[in-house]
């Protein structure tokens, strides 16, 4: 099976980008201003997952020429995997938290929120390296 994939213009690249500056920003100002990260963690988890998702997209455009699409996590971290092995690992991370975070009762712990923002952080700032920003 082949991978499901978008082509990526400079617009695609520079919105994506945008896109994951915006949700890195979003969700450091919001555990910034919480009075206990804890009440805030699973929305800012989320927001970090789409920050990395959003630059892995870039990282993989910069590349390839083309993003994945799709539902299949795994289809992505390939992806990026087969430009920059170590960064794909803060994408499979970021991915893991995904469901725990967004979808289930189980909230995500300090250690999510803490994993999760280094990982957006390194993703977003590789994007930004990649789009020549």
């Amino acid at each position: 099976m082949s991978v499901r994939t978008v082509p990526c213009p400079q617009a695609v690249r520079l919105g994506r980008l945008r896109k994951a500056d915006q949700f890195l920003q979003a969700a450091t100002i919001v555990v910034a201003f919480a009075d206990d990260e804890g009440e805030v963690a699973d929305a800012c988890v989320t927001l970090f997952v789409h920050a990395g998702i959003a630059a892995a997209d870039v990282i993989c455009c910069a590349a390839l020429g083309e993003h994945p699409r799709g539902e299949n996590h795994g289809e992505a971290v390939a992806m990026l995997a087969s430009v920059d092995r170590p960064t794909s690992r803060h994408l499979q991370t970021l991915l893991a938290m995904k469901t725990k975070a967004g979808y289930t009762h189980t909230p995500a712990s300090a250690d999510d929120l803490k994993r999760a923002g280094r990982g957006a952080e390194a993703l977003v700032e590789r994007a930004r390296m990649a789009a020549g920003r």
